[in-house]
């Protein structure tokens, strides 16, 4: 008996592998990809048909662009959706199905040909873009009229088609707040320029693990080798919020913050951050938003100290040369200070910067309010003490 429902255990399992996975998007994102497929398409086809008029023999559209359609508008950060695969990969493909259509006699024989002709191309040229075997079949099958065209359908419809879907994407999916085409993600990289790997690849994966299992599994992903990695550091900043519970930075920032405005003497500054033993200031507008933050490196950095000299003396010279605005020398603390500050709100959970206060370098984040006003500062230092008194309470340490 036992055996009997343990194969059918098997069997059910089997059989659900057919089924297919369930898409994980919403429904304003379905929305969004069918108005994206049905604008691309309609108005590439107008133009198509402004462009070539009522006497062209040319398709204005050809089928495996619904199939363009649906990697540009649906999967636009997928390695396959990008301009370089869509431009290159139907032109190839394109060429490669008018070259066995005029060279092979059989048809059959010119169809397998062609479509396996196009996916060395696109491989060879890292243009792999699907539909592109459907135009390499079209171009073999569609009958006297597109073979009449010859190498010129390559141009016109296929180019010209494919040029104007991805105008359209390009337009389209960064209107609706999809970023296209994919940007890859930065490296990681030690700020330091030293050979250590950044501290947040010090324990658990790092890239080059990524690299090595990749190489082992050897198939086409439809997803970006970084993309794979963002996915997996997510999934493990998430498991560790869900460990930790909800810390914000609201829990562990400081709240009386020592600030300066975009007009206060560099002096005056200086003395605030030697005074209160700080190494960063926000700096506000009269609303108390942060305009941006000057910083000991600040300092350092407009005191020209990559030349010999006493440090004391360009220091004091620096902040001590205020007053002049014909000078030439900065006197406030807008003109030495760093713009475009990377804040946290108030309810940010603490993993989240985690990747900011340890891989880029930062070792302060101004916290804002919900209206965008300054709330308080979180430190590198805040985080550890707050990560090391979470792991004593999970431990029963401390009380």
């Amino acid at each position: 008996m036992r055996i009997v429902e343990s194969r059918n255990r098997e069997l059910r399992s089997w059989m659900k592998t057919f089924l297919p996975a369930r898409v994980r998007i919403n429904g304003k994102e379905r929305l969004r990809a069918c108005c994206g497929a049905l604008f691309g398409l309609l108005l590439t086809g107008l133009v198509t048909q402004m462009a070539l008029g009522g006497s062209s023999v040319a398709p204005l559209l050809i089928a495996p662009m619904g199939a363009s359609a649906v990697l540009l508008f649906v999967v636009p950060s997928s390695p396959l959706a990008q301009p370089w695969s869509i431009l290159g990969g139907n032109m190839v493909s394109a060429a490669m199905g008018v070259a066995c259509a005029s060279w092979v006699g059989d048809p059959l024989w010119a169809s397998a040909i062609a479509v396996a002709l196009s996916i060395a191309g696109m491989l060879a040229l890292r243009c792999l873009h699907p539909p592109g075997g459907a135009i390499a079949l079209s171009a073999v099958l569609s009958g006297p009229a597109v073979q009449a065209l010859g190498f010129s359908f390559v141009l016109v419809p296929v180019a010209l088609n494919s040029l104007l879907l991805l105008l359209l994407a390009l337009f389209f999916n960064n209107a609706t707040g999809r970023r296209y085409p994919h940007v890859l993600q930065p490296e990681h990289a030690n700020i330091h320029r030293t050979v250590d790997v950044p501290p947040i690849d010090r324990i658990g994966f790092t890239p080059q693990d990524l690299d090595d299992v990749l190489k082992q599994y050897n198939q086409v992903l439809d997803i970006s080798r970084d993309d794979l990695e963002d996915l997996f550091m997510q999934t493990e900043r998430h498991a560790f919020r869900r460990r930790m519970g909800e810390i914000t930075c609201a829990d562990i920032m400081s709240r009386d913050v020592v600030s300066v405005e975009f007009g206060t003497p560099l002096e005056e500054a200086w003395n605030l951050l030697r005074w209160h033993k700080v190494k960063a200031l926000p700096v506000l507008s009269p609303a108390r938003r942060v305009v941006g933050i000057v910083t000991l490196v600040d300092f350092l950095k407009h005191a020209n100290l990559d030349r010999f000299g006493s440090v004391n003396d360009k220091l004091r010279q620096l902040v001590r040369s205020g007053g002049d605005a014909d000078s030439g020398h900065p006197y406030v603390v807008g003109q030495i200070m760093t713009k475009g500050v990377q804040t946290a709100s108030m309810d940010t959970h603490i993993v989240e910067l985690v990747p900011v206060l340890s891989n880029l370098g930062k070792h302060h984040v101004p916290v804002v309010d919900a209206e965008g006003r300054l709330a308080g500062m979180l430190t590198q230092s805040d985080l550890i003490a707050a990560l090391y008194r979470r792991r004593l309470l999970d431990s029963g340490i401390a009380a």
